[in-house]
Parts: C-alpha cells; sequence; structure tokens
C-alpha cells in the first residue's frame, strides 16, 4: 500500500483559512442583518427547499445553511451566548437585510405549510429571540405599510384642518351671497 505525501501542514493551513473566511463572511452578515431567523430544515426535500430559497430570494432575504461549528464561532466571536443548543441538528439561517419582517415572516408561513421545517431561534436588534417572538414579528406589517400608515395618520388631522378651513370659507361665501341678495331686493 503506498500514501502520498501532499504537504500536510500546507494543506491544514488552507484548509484553516478557508474555515476563517466563512466565519468571516457569517459574521459580516450578522452585523449586516436587520434580523436572522435559525432554523432546522430536516425533512424537507429538494424541491422544498428550493420553493424555500426562492421565496427568501423574492424578498431579498440571504438564506444559507452553514456548519454549525463555523456559526457558533461567528456567533461567539461577535460575543452572542446561548445558541450552542440551538446549533444542533441540520441548521439553516437567514438573513434579513433591508427589513427585519421578512425573514420571520416567510419561515412562520413555510412552516405552517411544511411541518419539517421547525424555526429554532432568531436574533433582532442584536439580542437572541424566542421563537414566540419570531411570530409576533412575522404578523407585524412590512414596512413599506408602517410607513404608509404613519403617514395617513399624519395627513388625517391636515385634510381635516382643510376640510373645516373651506367649510367655513363655503360658510362665509354662502352669508355674503344671501347679503348681497338681500340688499339687491331692498334695492329694487
Amino acid at each position: 500500500m503506498r500514501f502520498f505525501y501532499f504537504g500536510g501542514e500546507r494543506v491544514r493551513e488552507q484548509v484553516l483559512s478557508q474555515k476563517q473566511a466563512q466565519v468571516d463572511e457569517i459574521k459580516e452578515k450578522i452585523e449586516a442583518a436587520k434580523s436572522i431567523v435559525l432554523m432546522n430544515y430536516h425533512g424537507l426535500n429538494v424541491g422544498e427547499v428550493t420553493e424555500l430559497r426562492d421565496k427568501f430570494r423574492a424578498e431579498q432575504v440571504d438564506y444559507k445553511v452553514y456548519k454549525n461549528t463555523l456559526m457558533k464561532r461567528a456567533f461567539t466571536e461577535l460575543g452572542y451566548e446561548g445558541l450552542d443548543e440551538i446549533l444542533k441538528g441540520p441548521s439553516s439561517i437567514a438573513f434579513s437585510m433591508a427589513d427585519a419582517v421578512p425573514a420571520a415572516k416567510i419561515a412562520s408561513e413555510f412552516a405552517k405549510d411544511h411541518e419539517a421545517l421547525e424555526i429554532k431561534s432568531g436574533i433582532l436588534d442584536g439580542k437572541v429571540i424566542s421563537t414566540d417572538m419570531i411570530e409576533s414579528l412575522a404578523k407585524l406589517p412590512s414596512r413599506e405599510v408602517l410607513i404608509a400608515q404613519v403617514l395617513g395618520g399624519l395627513n388625517a388631522p391636515i385634510q381635516g384642518l382643510a376640510n373645516v378651513l373651506s367649510g367655513t370659507i363655503r360658510g362665509l361665501a354662502v352669508v355674503l351671497n344671501a347679503i348681497a341678495e338681500k340688499k339687491e331686493q331692498e334695492a329694487a
């Protein structure tokens, strides 16, 4: 039996640098994300995983599967605690970059239709959150809807003031018109 030497130390260094590059990639995404959802995807078939990826992609959510050890190292280096128990078994991660709601909403809705998908935990505003908090986040309207609601709320008093003022002016015009008609009748 022959053994080949591949420069073991050099290969080991390359592997370690590749792993560190992945940890750095995960850390960048964690820091840039508005929210994160950690899931167990075990039991989903390829078609279902593709469907989930497509839904995430449509809402600009980055969905990835990394090794748990790499995710643990990235979270630990960023100071997150309590994720060791969560990062056991098959784990996937969704990074919601533009808005905090889409990752939670898509994962929650998909889990309702596909029992194999299990939401494990999440991160919001730099804090580890429970599955209940993810469900609550999923029920929130999107950022655009919230902005529209706020603008509508701000617009309502202004519109009401405009209606009152126009009604007052209209009433004044009616009174002035009535006075003018009365004077014309008295003069005639």
